[in-house]
């Protein structure tokens, strides 16, 4: 029996060192379940936290689209202007030139006038001279009738 009993205590340490064994696992295996749990917890966090970013990027992508599409719309529309203000900068072109021609017109036209000025100043002059000279003669003139008139009185 001694043999037997001597047996069953080493068989019995076995068991408690089985057993120590399989409690100090027991507590790694808990400890590596909590920091798996942790790690979950932290995972699902993160997606969570992705999840948001990705609905703020998808919002922004779809204020962009809007933002591009009025940023299109305003380059057509500034493109229409554009062809517009070329068309009108030709057309001011054209009218800068044919005031040009008519300024050239006027300038030739202001030239005859200046120079029939001086022929009518000229015209003027000799009109003033003669006028003086007839009035000078009627005077004469006039003086000779009164002359005249008082001889034919005298006789």
């Amino acid at each position: 029996m001694e043999k037997t009993s001597a047996e069953l205590i080493l068989a019995n340490k076995k068991l408690l060192a089985q057993y120590l064994a399989k409690e100090k696992l027991t507590k790694k295996l808990i400890s590596a379940n909590n920091e798996l749990a942790y790690q979950n917890s932290e995972r699902e966090n993160r997606a969570s936290e992705l999840a948001f970013q990705n609905n703020e990027k998808e919002k922004r992508a779809a204020e962009l689209l809007i933002a591009n599409k009025e940023l299109a719309f305003q380059i057509k529309e500034k493109a229409k202007r554009a062809s517009e203000l070329l068309v009108a900068n030709k057309e001011l072109a054209f009218q800068n030139k044919e005031k040009e021609k008519r300024a050239s017109e006027l300038l030739i036209a202001n030239t005859e006038l200046a120079f029939q000025n001086i022929e009518k100043e000229k015209r003027a002059a000799e009109l003033l001279l003669a006028n003086n000279e007839l009035k000078e003669a009627h005077k004469l003139q006039e003086e000779n009738i009164k002359g005249l008139q008082e001889m034919m009185y005298m006789i």
